[in-house]
């Protein structure tokens, strides 16, 4: 109970003292964003700083912090300390680095930073497997709430093809047409029905903590069905499986659609370094509802994380308000996804260079994006191995992204005299731990497919890749200024 309460402490005062630590390497100051500059009625459009936050907070949110940490606590206490620690230094620091570099650069999506930071050859290769990455995203969110939906509302009559085509549709409406139209009306009230449930469950979890201390503990029942190092080790796996708690590559897509449509540079560390914050805070509570629903009932800890969030919400708020509360999980899912797949239209456009004001732009763009996803639909519920596939290779090429952006920050920061090494050494150890999940993984493992190798091999050449990479940044720097 008490590392519990002694996590979420750390993310609270991490916010006003790291946060703002993070923020002076940047120093927001009053010159004119690209929504007051350039304001297109589309996607460059002024919104209020609230709205702008919770547009944020559903974007980057997506299941990682609820589904992701209920499997995740499957590796004990210890993600009671990782999870706001790796918030902090790398999650937050990523998200609101990568917000300002799009905010300086006239809104740029993530394609045109990397190339811009990072080089053209790497930039090429970049960003077309982060399209690809996107459009995985999409097809996962559309599947993890559509099947939700399906046990919840039609447990019977399983109508799940039918949630994925309501879905699917509000994604293509929602990429479509301008951001205030339906992202800016809807967002603040899933945000508010998502922030409800997470406060319910808290409450909930705090009065039976207290009661029973030992439900938020690592018991004897619990040791038997926890996580193993050997098909487990918590370097790498850990920090592929809580993405969005910790790290997550995906937000550094998500953030230029807000910083399209800040008024001022100075709500960038409440937008993007809060917001990572908050969601490490809605992590933990899940984390926490995890510990205590598998110390209950330790043979769940086999099953699917789906049923252990339904068995959270029944048993710690009943029916109706655990009804409500699966509905704001279902919404974490739904308003990851719409923008995935919007950001995917943006970012195509940037590469491209096609103008998006035009309707007719948008909707050409769009018709590729809605066949590759209606395949990736398709196949991924071919069978559960095939989602499992899907799943994986989202995780570890998620990661992907935020060791990118993170370099791409580095050396941003070195370019102007500032401290990069705040985005360099998380940078090289999120590359250390893709680099070493790839090697690592198997089928043996009961993963993904990889390169099979043993754990320690595979951490020792994963050190090298990141010293690699930490020697690229490097060269990168000098190259700009010696021009």
């Amino acid at each position: 109970m008490l590392l519990f309460l002694v996590g979420i402490a750390i993310l609270i005062l991490g916010y006003f003292t790291y946060g703002k630590f993070i923020e002076k390497q940047v120093m927001p100051d009053d010159r004119l964003t690209p929504a007051v500059k350039n304001p297109d009625g589309v996607d460059y459009v002024v919104l209020p700083q609230w709205k702008n936050m919770l547009i944020q907070l559903l974007n980057i949110a997506g299941v990682g912090p609820v589904i992701g940490v209920i499997l995740g606590i499957k590796f004990g206490s210890i993600v009671f300390l990782i999870i706001p620690i790796g918030n902090l230094i790398a999650g937050a620091t990523h998200d609101f680095l990568g917000g300002m570099m799009s905010l300086r650069d006239n809104g740029a999506n993530l394609p045109k930073l990397i190339k811009t930071h990072l080089g053209s050859v790497y930039s090429r290769i970049f960003s077309w497997f982060m399209v690809f990455l996107l459009l995985l995203v999409v097809a996962v969110f559309i599947n993890i709430p559509a099947g939700l939906c399906d046990g919840v509302f039609c447990p019977e009559t399983k109508q799940f093809w039918w949630f994925v085509g309501i879905i699917f549709l509000y994604y293509i409406l929602a990429t479509l047409f301008p951001v205030d139209k339906i992202i800016g009306k809807v967002y603040p009230f899933f945000g508010m029905m998502l922030l409800l449930g997470t406060i319910g469950i808290f409450i909930a979890l705090l009065i039976a903590g207290f009661k029973n201390p030992v439900l938020l503990t690592e018991t004897a029942d619990f040791r038997n069905y926890m996580f193993t190092a050997e098909h487990a080790p918590v370097i790498p796996l850990l920090f592929v499986t809580i993405a969005c708690g910790i790290i997550s590559g995906f937000h550094a897509t998500q953030s230029p659609i807000v910083a399209r449509t800040m008024k001022s540079e100075k709500q960038a560390r409440a937008t993007f370094y809060g917001m990572m914050v908050l969601e490490g805070i809605i992590g933990m509570i899940w984390a926490g509802a995890g510990m205590a629903i598998y110390n209950l009932f330790p043979k769940m800890m086999v099953g699917s994380p789906n049923a252990a969030l339904l068995k959270i919400t029944t048993y710690f708020l009943g029916e109706w308000m655990g009804l409500i509360t699966v509905v704001a999980v279902i919404i974490l899912a739904v308003t990851s996804g719409d923008t995935a797949l919007r950001s995917t239209r943006l970012c195509l456009a940037e590469m491209l260079s096609i103008q998006q004001t035009a309707i007719r732009s948008r909707i050409l763009l769009c018709l590729p994006l809605i066949v590759i996803v209606s395949v990736l639909l398709w196949w991924s519920n071919v069978s559960t191995k095939s989602f499992g596939f899907l799943w994986n290779y989202f995780a570890w090429g998620n990661q992907v992204l935020a060791a990118s952006t993170l370099m791409a920050a580095a050396v941003w920061l070195f370019k102007q005299k500032k401290n990069g090494f705040v985005a360099l050494i998380p940078g090289m150890f999120m590359t250390f731990i893709v680099c070493t999940y790839i090697l690592w993984t198997s089928p043996v493992h009961k993963q993904a497919y990889g390169f099979g190798l043993p754990v320690d091999i595979a951490r020792l050449i994963g050190i090298g890749v990141a010293c690699l990479f930490g020697f690229f940044v490097w060269r990168r720097v000098k190259k700009t200024d010696t021009i």
